[in-house]
């Protein structure tokens, strides 16, 4: 442990931790919301420097001299969906990883060339490539002196689910998410129901789809879940994060013959469901839908009507409902 000005950093291996000594390393829920004693609508301010309020300043980072197998890790220990990478020294953002990019690794898009291409599906030796070969350089990020409302407005138009706050040198100090708002909806009836804000068109496939064709149909989508629907009857739903978990986990090498990437992708995506499905009704009222996600550290709920899924409710929904 050592001090950088206000900031303490913890280093464990090659990852830091990085934390404002004025704010507690783990805020509980009622904490955080009674960041707003204001009136609801109060909470998503246009001052200078609000974003602050909210953003978590809680930032784990990681140099991009770390492995993707490091990265992987790293964001699962920490259940998060997305990871800076900064320069070790100064803390200078160098790029971003999110689990949807590792979902393109492992089956997806163009980081799958990394592995296709260059180790020819040797899942082995790809994971030990340094996560810079897989991170997006071009960051779209915050000032310190950012508001509410420009986190608020930069997440819909990038269609990004967080954005990292750093200061005039472009040294991180802080995150902020669309989760970040879902918290502020929580404990509040807003007055708005799921139904008016959720997706009716829903994309949904089959349990015994292998892996390699649902991350593959997450960067084709741009989606970072799907239900996952068996006789018309929602049987669970599969997410970006679950894959990362699969590669994390080292689940995955077990399923490997040879080093052949493919035989792990072969894997069906009912066997990579990691949490019981949490649903919300048409009529529920967004901030009841708003605490089952921060209840159940989720960041998405199928809508149902009986048994009938009729639509799908996620943290980017929620924010477009605070515009």
């Amino acid at each position: 442990m050592f001090v950088i000005w206000h900031q303490w950093c913890l280093v464990r291996g090659d990852m830091m931790v990085l934390n404002d000594q004025n704010f507690p390393m783990h805020r509980s829920g009622d904490a955080y919301r009674d960041l707003g004693s204001l009136d609801f609508k109060s909470r998503i301010s246009d001052r200078k420097g609000d974003v602050m309020t909210i953003a978590s300043q809680e930032v784990v980072m990681v140099p991009p001299t770390t492995t993707i197998m490091g990265a992987a890790r790293t964001m699962r220990d920490y259940n998060i969906r997305r990871l800076p990478i900064a320069d070790a020294g100064t803390h200078r953002l160098q790029g971003i990883v999110t689990s949807l990019d590792i979902a393109d690794f492992m089956g997806g898009g163009l980081r799958h060339n990394l592995l296709e291409h260059r180790f020819h599906g040797n899942l082995l030796s790809a994971v030990n490539e340094s996560v810079r070969e897989i991170m997006e350089e071009n960051v779209i990020s915050l000032s310190e002196k950012s508001s509410l409302k420009d986190a608020l407005h930069t997440m819909i138009e990038k269609k990004i689910g967080g954005v990292p706050i750093v200061d005039d040198d472009e040294r991180v100090k802080a995150v902020i998410s669309e989760q970040d708002f879902v918290w502020l909806l929580g404990g509040v009836t807003t007055g708005k129901i799921v139904e008016d804000w959720m997706s009716k068109e829903v994309v949904s496939i089959a349990p015994d789809l292998p892996i390699g064709e649902v991350t593959n149909s997450m960067i084709t989508h741009g989606f970072r879940r799907f239900p996952i629907i068996r006789d018309g009857v929602l049987f669970g739903l599969i997410t970006a994060s679950d894959v990362l978990r699969y590669l994390a986990n080292g689940e995955i090498f077990n399923k490997l013959v040879s080093s052949d990437a493919e035989e792990a992708l072969h894997v069906h995506a009912k066997e990579l469901i990691g949490k019981e499905v949490v649903t919300a009704t048409p009529a529920m009222d967004l901030g009841e839908a708003a605490d089952l996600m921060i209840e159940h550290k989720i960041g998405s709920l199928p809508v149902v009507d009986g048994e009938t899924l009729v639509g799908i409710i996620t943290e980017r929904d929620f924010i477009k409902s605070l515009i």
